[in-house]
């Protein structure tokens, strides 16, 4: 059993139902505390898709991480830099009108979302890896058109899906 302190519980109750049914566990809340209650590997689940709601990701990017085998990576600006102007720092990831982190998403095939010092991508484990580099970069100052760049050379190629893993059937 596991308990969330959630700032934006609304969000949670509403979307309450799909979610145990979804992740097959039992979610109640006490005030602010949501309490998490089922096995071990679906309670962790669980805390990841509680979590990127918190943050602000739509429902359907969230459940992204249980559906679609995703990944949550969280990136914090001040592990990155020793630079105190850190709005500077916020533009150049959003860039204009959000170019700047959309082109990222796009390149990288990863949901990405910011708020204040946290950047959180949800997206394929072979993808995320990249988008944390690119979103590192410009942290750390590099030029968005060098980011992308590498972005491209290094998109992943697709995968064969042989059709195994929806064979498998749980025992």
């Amino acid at each position: 059993m596991k308990t969330i302190l959630s700032e934006k519980l609304p969000r949670i109750i509403k979307n309450k139902k799909n979610l145990q049914d979804i992740l097959k566990v039992k979610i109640t809340n006490r005030g602010k505390e949501i309490t998490i209650d089922g096995k071990p590997e679906d309670e962790f689940i669980a805390e990841k898709v509680i979590d990127a709601l918190n943050f602000g990701f739509p429902f359907s990017h969230a459940i992204a991480i249980k559906k679609q085998d995703y990944m949550l990576e969280i990136i914090n600006i001040k592990d990155y830099t020793k630079r105190h102007d850190l709005k500077t720092i916020r533009a150049r990831i959003i860039g204009t009108k959000g170019k700047t982190l959309q082109t990222i998403s796009n390149l990288t095939q990863c949901h990405l979302e910011m708020q204040e010092n946290n950047i959180e991508i949800i997206g394929p484990p072979e993808n995320i890896q990249n988008a944390q580099e690119a979103i590192i970069s410009i942290i750390q100052g590099a030029k968005q058109t060098h980011v992308y760049k590498n972005l491209e050379k290094r998109r992943p190629k697709p995968i064969d899906d042989l059709g195994l893993k929806n064979n498998i059937r749980p025992e």
